[in-house]
């Protein structure tokens, strides 16, 4: 096991090393201007986070509106959270539980038939801990068809998890989860691989 790199001799570990105050994201490009993302906020807020609008048809409407391409039968339960629905792509019948976050500041790509559970977090930004600008480092997330994301797992920025892949509960994805594997904990290693059906 090898041991952490230790910090510059000049540097003073009782010190913040990131100076948040010139942090600059400015060349991060949303995707949408002020106005639609603005839109958004007020939509997402009235129709998306809360718990007392239940029903997926309009909401597929309304993400439609904003840019994203969603499938057929999307089930979008209450309180989900979507950063930017200009930005994510859901093929047909998947379903979303109640809140998750789809934090996509980038892509998001849902295939077919794909599974979301309650409390998933899909978290597509980061930041460069290695520099004293803090830099936003995003890079998107890809999810196979047949795939399950289980309750409270989160799927950090760049990963992609394979066709009919699970990701068990509470686990924290860092890297790519092939195709069929079962996957858990935190980090995310590999459990057993996923047998197909018994019957079609």
């Amino acid at each position: 096991m090898t041991s952490p790199i230790p910090p510059s001799p000049t540097a003073d570990s009782t010190k913040s090393w990131v100076d948040l105050s010139i942090y600059d994201n400015s060349d991060f490009n949303p995707g949408r201007g002020l106005l639609i993302r603005t839109l958004w906020y007020f939509c997402s807020v009235a129709f998306f986070e809360n718990g007392w609008f239940p029903v997926s048809g309009l909401k597929v409407r309304l993400l439609r509106l904003f840019g994203a391409r969603i499938g057929r039968g999307l089930v979008i339960k209450p309180n989900v959270r979507i950063k930017f629905p200009w930005r994510l792509t859901i093929g047909d019948h998947c379903w979303i539980g109640q809140e998750a976050w789809l934090d996509n500041m980038v892509a998001v790509e849902i295939g077919n038939h794909v599974c979301i559970s309650q409390l998933a977090y899909l978290c597509t930004g980061s930041h460069d801990h290695r520099r004293r600008t803090f830099d936003l480092l995003p890079s998107p997330i890809r999810i196979g068809d047949g795939a399950w994301i289980g309750a409270c797992a989160t799927l950090l920025p760049g990963v992609t998890v394979g066709p009919n892949a699970i990701v068990a509960g509470g686990s924290i994805v860092t890297k790519d989860v092939e195709a069929a594997l079962i996957v858990g904990g935190n980090p995310a290693k590999e459990i057993a691989r996923r047998e197909p059906p018994a019957s079609w």
